[in-house]
């Protein structure tokens, strides 16, 4: 059992952390050769086990973000509250910028649209409309920008764009609407310290996105359902408004679940009559091509851009259809 505590923290060492959070690769390789913590962390059950969901608990209960050695010792001290925590907690961490790379898939859709998300968490996803885009090349220029109807919005996504730019435009959201198995609202303390806890530590652009970004949901929250995604998927299909376009997205939520959930989720959502966009490695996706780990954005199941989990890059294949139109 703690081999596979092990291989999983260090993989996570080696390919995840670097570049994105110096604390995160510290305690990951600390992990990896530490037989003491990985007997602590075996007890958490490994669909709870990851080690991003692990590092943002204990950070919630109070862990200092620091050298190893102190996360070490915290979680030592605090195992009992450490595993029970981990094993209620599912990761939830929502990211504003993943619709970046969605948009050019959301452009191809005629609305006005209703957008329901899969696995909402907080429903930061679910604004495409009230947030600000600027895409740029990799030299940093600037290679197309726009915005809300009413102008700038203090979110501002900035993600950089390779090979061609397809045709893009902000979409007319007239429904928005989210299930998930927790929730989470940015009107409650305890559920925006969760939400923060999840941000990576030296990962400032992004503390300082989610935090604009939970002001506007603040501002005007969506419909958010309690429940499995597919079990609700008939509920929250029943509030689209005639004469709009239904949307399932769920950026980022499959590779987080099971085979055979996931594999439930997406036969209710093909089998829902509504359009699909997501962003999810190629090895979920048969005739998804990639390498094992990359992640691409799928349109109603095909896909039609590869790119960076969190959005932070994307490049359209060019020429790809919309299967439907």
């Amino acid at each position: 059992m703690t081999d596979a505590v092990r291989e999983r923290f260090d993989r996570f060492a080696s390919r995840e952390a670097p570049g994105r959070s110096a604390v995160y690769a510290e305690w990951a390789a600390g992990v990896a050769a530490d037989a003491e913590v990985r007997v602590v962390l075996a007890r958490i059950p490994p669909a709870h086990r990851q080690p991003p969901l692990v590092f943002a608990v204990t950070r919630l209960l109070g862990a200092p973000v620091g050298g190893y050695p102190e996360w070490r010792e915290f979680v030592l001290a605090r195992a009992d509250e450490v595993v029970a925590e981990c094993e209620r907690r599912i990761v939830q961490a929502n990211e504003p910028l993943r619709l970046a790379a969605l948009l050019p898939a959301l452009s191809r859709i005629d609305g006005p649209i209703a957008l329901l998300e899969l696995g909402a968490a907080a429903g930061l996803c679910l604004y495409p409309d009230r947030y600000s885009y600027r895409f740029i090349a990799a030299d940093g220029v600037e290679r197309a920008r726009l915005d809300p109807v009413d102008g700038p919005s203090r979110v501002v996504l900035t993600s950089t764009v390779r090979g061609a730019l397809p045709p893009l435009r902000v979409p007319r959201v007239i429904r928005r609407a989210g299930v998930d198995l927790a929730p989470l609202d940015v009107r409650d303390g305890g559920h925006r310290a969760w939400i923060d806890a999840q941000i990576w530590p030296g990962e400032h652009e992004r503390a300082a996105r989610i935090s604009a970004a939970a002001g506007i949901v603040a501002s005007d929250p969506p419909l958010l359902l309690t429940g499995d995604a597919v079990n609700a998927l008939d509920e929250l299909l029943a509030t689209v408004p005639a004469g709009t376009t239904p949307v399932i997205t769920t950026p980022g939520v499959l590779v987080h679940l099971p085979r055979a959930a996931r594999e439930r989720m997406i036969a209710g959502i093909r089998s829902s009559g509504a359009r699909w966009v997501t962003i999810d490695p190629v090895r979920l996706h048969e005739g998804w091509s990639g390498p094992e780990e990359a992640f691409a954005v799928g349109l109603d199941g095909v896909q039609v851009a590869d790119a960076d989990p969190l959005g932070r890059w994307w490049e359209w294949r060019a020429g790809e259809p919309s299967p439907r139109g």
